[in-house]
């Protein structure tokens, strides 16, 4: 039986960060300029960025930017469902999903930092039989799941 993974890591393209805008004007949601700058940003990454990262990015472009602003942008991206957070790095990134709610995987690469995120059925429908077995409720939520990615192991393998 073969395994329905969807998976994508790297650049967003300038058409995907398109679509995430439009779905946003689509649900109602406004999207202010800190918001889109916000976004913007995380587009133009490879990798989770934290509140501070992102403000770092902003500033040149916009003084005016604050650690309040950012994380209300960042809020609102969550909750608008193009914007996942990493607890264990306390991190932002692009949904790579964003036209439905979903619960996926979140493979963090520890070395770079890159984020492949995956929506694999078989991994979620085990993860909700644990919770049952154990007699949790699990709240619908991306599992995160660290290790190395192919490039960098191949780097490692090359020294």
């Amino acid at each position: 039986m073969r395994r329905a993974v969807k998976a994508r890591a790297g650049h967003t393209s300038e058409g995907t960060l398109e679509r995430l805008e439009a779905l946003c004007r689509e649900r109602g949601q406004r999207l202010t300029r800190q918001r889109r700058a916000v976004l913007r940003k995380l587009a133009a990454e490879r990798r989770a960025l934290s509140a501070y990262e992102l403000l770092a990015r902003l500033r040149p472009e916009d003084g005016r930017s604050t650690p309040a602003g950012v994380y209300r942008a960042l809020e609102f991206l969550m909750e608008a469902g193009v914007v996942h957070r990493l607890e264990s790095t306390r991190s932002f990134i692009l949904c790579e999903h964003p036209d439905a709610p979903h619960g996926g995987q979140l493979l963090i690469c520890r070395v770079c930092g890159q984020v492949v995120e995956a929506e694999d059925e078989p991994v979620a429908a085990a993860t909700g039989r644990l919770g049952e077995r154990l007699g949790f409720s699990l709240d619908p939520r991306v599992l995160e799941l660290t290790g190395v990615c192919a490039r960098c192991r191949a780097r490692s393998a090359a020294h």
